[in-house]
């Protein structure tokens, strides 16, 4: 009895260690598919993030090419003041 008793012992240490094993093969393989998967999101992101610049550096030379005509023709708009009537409007004489 125990001997039978000192086997069963050892069989369940042995499936023990081979579950622990089983365990820590697929936890590594997760790992490396979820680094896999976050480093193609990081590639992602790095590619948005260059996009989102080369549109700002675009944006800023435009408003620089644009801004003196702008400021004139702004300045054109409200300092030559032509008074006249109202189309709708109506004399009382």
């Amino acid at each position: 009895v125990g001997r039978k008793a000192r086997r069963l012992k050892q069989a369940k240490e042995e499936a023990q260690m081979e579950v622990e094993q089983y365990r820590r093969e697929r936890e590594q393989e997760f790992q490396s598919k979820q680094q896999a998967a976050m480093g193609s999101q990081g590639n992602l992101s790095a590619e948005v993030e260059q996009a989102t610049r080369r549109q700002v550096q675009g944006m800023q030379s435009s408003q620089q090419r644009n801004r003196e005509r702008v400021l004139a023709q702004l300045l054109s708009m409200v300092c030559d003041v032509r008074p006249q009537l109202h189309p709708n409007y109506r004399s009382a004489a």
